[in-house]
C-alpha cells in the first residue's frame, strides 16, 4: 500500500498514540472512531484519518471532555472552540467550588466549635449570592421600617446593602469569616434597634449643625489625643476638646450634642463597615470610634 492508503491496526495505533488497546477498542465500539475496515484475519484496521481522530479524542478527553461532547465534535455538531468554552466555564464554577470548600474548611480549622457550628459554617458560605443579597435587604428594610429618611440616611442604608454579587473566587478564610460574622451581626434585634435610634438621632437639629465638621475635627484632634494616650479628663484634655468643640457653644447644645454622640458612635455599627470591606475587598477605613469614645468622655469630664 501507498502512504495515502496505508491502513493501521490496533496495537499500531496504541503504540502512535500511547492510548491502551482496550481504550482504542472502547472508544471503536461507542461509534466514536470506525474501523475503516479489517484485515483478513477479522482484526480492525484504521486509516491515517481515524488515526488523527484517535489523536484528537484523547487531547479532549485529557482536557476532561465527555464523550458525549466529542461525539459532537466529531460529527461537526459542534466546534472544539464551543465545547471548550463551555467547558471552561463549568471548570471555573468547580474550581470556586473548590476554593469555597478550602476557605470554608480554614475558617472551620480555626473557629473550632461545635458540629451544630460547622453545619451552620458551612450553610451560610455555600449560600447563592441572591440569597446572601436577601439576607442584607431584609435586614435593612427592617431595621428602617417606618423611618422617614433624609438624603443622607438614605444613601447610607443603600450602602449598608452593598455586598459583591459573590464571595471571590479564591475567598480568604477572612472573607467567609467576615459574611458568618455579618449574618450573626444582622440577626441581633439589639443591633436594629441602636441603627434605628442612629438614623432617629441623625434627623435632629444638632447633628446637622455639627455632624460632618464634628467628625473631621474628631478624627483629627481626638484620634491624636487616643495615640498620645491623653487623659479625656486633664487640662491637656481639655485643650484639645476645645479644638473641636468650640467654648461659646451654649451648654444646652453642647448636652444635646454629647448625646447624639454617644448614640453614633458604636463599636457594632463600625464592625458593619469593617465587614462589608473585607466582603468588597476593600481596605477597612479607620477606626473612628475610639476618636469618639474619648470626645464622649471629654465632654462628660468638662461640662
Amino acid at each position: 500500500m501507498t502512504d495515502g492508503t496505508e491502513l493501521y491496526t490496533v496495537g499500531q495505533i496504541a503504540r502512535r498514540t500511547g492510548l491502551s488497546v482496550h481504550t482504542i477498542r472502547f472508544w471503536s465500539d461507542s461509534g466514536l472512531i470506525a474501523p475503516t475496515g479489517r484485515s483478513a484475519g477479522g482484526y480492525r484496521l484504521y486509516d491515517a484519518a481515524a488515526v488523527a481522530r484517535f489523536d484528537l479524542v484523547r487531547a479532549l478527553r485529557e482536557l476532561g471532555i465527555g464523550l458525549e461532547a466529542v461525539r459532537r465534535i466529531l460529527a461537526r455538531q459542534a466546534t472544539v472552540a464551543e465545547v471548550a468554552e463551555v467547558h471552561a466555564q463549568a471548570l471555573d464554577a468547580e474550581i470556586r467550588a473548590l476554593k469555597l470548600r478550602r476557605a470554608v474548611l480554614r475558617t472551620i480549622a480555626k473557629r473550632g466549635g461545635t458540629t451544630e457550628e460547622t453545619t451552620m459554617t458551612h450553610k451560610l458560605a455555600h449560600l447563592s449570592a441572591a440569597q446572601r443579597q436577601q439576607v442584607i435587604d431584609e435586614f435593612v428594610e427592617n431595621t428602617f421600617s417606618g423611618i422617614a429618611l433624609d438624603g443622607d440616611a438614605e444613601v447610607v442604608a443603600e450602602w449598608m446593602r452593598e455586598l459583591p454579587d459573590e464571595l471571590p473566587d479564591d475567598p480568604a478564610p477572612d472573607q467567609v469569616d467576615a459574611w458568618i460574622e455579618l449574618t450573626d451581626l444582622v440577626a441581633d434585634e439589639d443591633f436594629r434597634q441602636r441603627l434605628r435610634r442612629i438614623a432617629l438621632a441623625g434627623a435632629s437639629p444638632v447633628a446637622s449643625r455639627h455632624g460632618y465638621e464634628l467628625r473631621a475635627l474628631a478624627l483629627r484632634h481626638a484620634g491624636r489625643a487616643t495615640a498620645e494616650s491623653i487623659a479625656p479628663d486633664s487640662a491637656e484634655g481639655r485643650a484639645v476638646l476645645d479644638r473641636i468643640i468650640k467654648p461659646g457653644v451654649p451648654a444646652a447644645e453642647r448636652d444635646e450634642l454629647r448625646r447624639w454622640l454617644e448614640t453614633v458612635a458604636d463599636a457594632r455599627v463600625e464592625r458593619y463597615w469593617e465587614l462589608m470591606a473585607v466582603l468588597n475587598g476593600r481596605a477597612p477605613a479607620p477606626p473612628a470610634v475610639p476618636a469618639f469614645t474619648w470626645l464622649v468622655a471629654a465632654m462628660r469630664a468638662h461640662g
